[in-house]
């Protein structure tokens, strides 16, 4: 039995131009091949190379995307740290922008040591990739956050540093520099082992939006967008209801 999910929730509440980003995402990423990546001298596979090649896909479906580093210092008890996303940059007039924020790796920020079960559902309820705003983007921190804290309670453990509030900010909010390509391609053919775990996050990345669409496609409402709304907020709270 599939469980609706806060994600499909704020879904429906997205504005307009962030849902089709979002539908141009999911397609973008489904149409990667294995043989289109290649990975940058900078150390072990962490996913730039399938980044990159989304950011050009975006690009060249006119979006102004790219890859952004951020990184920041430690202090108190959130220790230092540097991270990699994507954004696209939307301009409106009188020449304000906004940026979107896209997570490939959405729920590996969010794992923690002996989830209870009620908190693994929420975990797996969460989008493969994330789109959308930065204000959205904390919504989800949050919630996240404060569940983790109830989970991890409840076997007398504390919440670790790299799961506060503080430092899963730190990355989307710190200062960070654009890249459209990277700066340097690794000549190792795609026979390498780091080419090999590109190839294998690929697959998973792909096999969870699958499952994704195919659980929104059960799930899709028969009788009005109403009706599936309130359906929405009902298994919302229920969801949560246990931490």
């Amino acid at each position: 039995m599939f469980v609706i999910n806060f994600w499909q929730f704020y879904k429906h509440t997205m504005a307009q131009y962030e849902r089709d980003l979002l539908s141009v995402v999911h397609s973008l990423m489904l149409s990667v091949k294995e043989t289109e990546l290649h990975h940058a001298n900078s150390g072990p596979c962490n996913g730039s190379c399938i980044r990159f090649s989304l950011v050009k896909l975006l690009r060249l479906s006119g979006y102004d995307a790219a890859v952004c580093s951020s990184k920041w210092q430690g202090g108190g008890k959130v220790p230092g740290g540097d991270y990699e996303y994507i954004d696209v940059v939307n301009f409106w007039n009188a020449g304000v922008s906004e940026r979107l924020i896209i997570d490939i790796d959405f729920r590996s920020h969010f794992e923690i040591a002996r989830a209870v079960h009620s908190y693994d559902r929420i975990l797996k309820s969460l989008p493969a990739v994330y789109v959308g705003s930065l204000t959205r983007l904390k919504q989800y921190l949050q919630v996240m956050v404060e569940a983790a804290r109830c989970s991890l309670k409840q076997n007398s453990m504390p919440l670790p540093p790299w799961r506060s509030l503080a430092y899963l900010q730190a990355k989307w909010h710190s200062p960070y520099q654009r890249q459209f390509a990277p700066d340097e391609w690794d000549s190792i053919g795609i026979n390498s082992v780091e080419d090999k775990l590109c190839s294998g996050h690929l697959k998973r990345l792909q096999s969870s939006l699958h499952s994704e669409m195919e659980e929104e496609r059960l799930m899709r409402p028969i009788n009005g967008d109403g009706n599936w709304r309130v359906k929405l907020e009902r298994r919302r709270h229920s969801l949560f209801k246990g931490l």
